[in-house]
């Protein structure tokens, strides 16, 4: 393990405790929902896993930055430019319709460079990480990964293509190029969420994309993918997540240029 080792230990022990939280709520009776003013839904399972990480980070990671989907940015005490990035439950509206596709995201960055990554998907009984320089793993907990790699799909016509909505790729001005990718490929599928990233890290597909989305939630799923061989970057071709374009790319790496030039944009002068 690289120099992360004790931050993806600590990593593990936010997922394990966020994971007791958030599976106690699931399917809850009781659960709570409400609308942020995005209109998106937020749960008390996404409050409580948020404030848990917070609790633990300043006892673990006190001189660490630390921003969170639900209660925004917690600056670092310390010079070194390290922050903890987290969503407490990314696919909340999976979360509260009962659908088990759902997990915790923690990312830990170096300046804007995502350096550490882990998924939790406790309903799945899934969980994936990474570190910089270590390789890409998933299994049920730490003590039982295996390495995961992207696949060696070279042709589109091959290829099994992600995407997270087509209202959205639509919105933003590609809708015919989403559409045209379907055509091409051999098989497509709106997993969506954290889930298709993974898939793609797994070689199960070869690529994920998404027109719009939020450092929390690709933070975590850069390490993963581009230590399983991978390649993340925006839709201007510049490395996610810190090229500022809101939107990610995710390919095996061998399809990216393609990809990139169907739904990619020139970087703004």
């Amino acid at each position: 393990m690289t120099g992360y080792a004790d931050d993806l230990a600590l990593a593990h022990l936010l997922a394990d405790r966020a994971d007791a939280i958030s599976t106690a709520r699931f399917r809850a009776l009781d659960l709570r929902v409400e609308s942020k003013p995005d209109l998106t839904p937020v749960s008390d399972a996404d409050t409580a896993v948020e404030r848990e990480i917070l609790a633990l980070l300043a006892a673990h990671r006190p001189g660490d930055g630390l921003l969170g989907e639900e209660y925004g940015e917690q600056p670092a005490a310390g010079p070194d430019g390290r922050r903890w990035v987290v969503d407490p439950i990314d696919g909340t509206k999976n979360f509260v319709r009962g659908v088990p596709v759902w997990a915790t995201l923690i990312a830990l960055l170096e300046g804007d460079r995502p350096v550490l990554g882990l998924v939790s998907a406790p309903a799945l009984g899934r969980r994936w990480w990474a570190a910089t320089g270590a390789g890409a793993y998933t299994g049920p907990d730490a003590a039982a990964g295996v390495p995961i790699r992207v696949s060696g799909v070279k042709d589109l016509a091959d290829a099994s293509f992600c995407y997270s909505s087509l209202t959205g790729w639509e919105s933003a001005g590609r809708l015919d190029a989403i559409l045209q990718i379907m055509r091409d490929t051999w098989r497509s599928r709106a997993y969506g969420d954290f889930y298709g990233y993974m898939l793609l890290a797994e070689g199960a597909l070869d690529v994920m994309v998404e027109p719009e989305l939020s450092l929390w939630d690709v933070a975590a799923l850069v390490p993963i993918v581009t230590e399983a061989g991978g390649t993340v970057t925006d839709r201007a071709g510049r490395p996610a997540p810190a090229g500022g374009e809101n939107s990610a790319i995710a390919t095996n790496g061998l399809l990216h240029a393609d990809i990139l030039g169907r739904l990619g944009r020139p970087a703004a002068r």
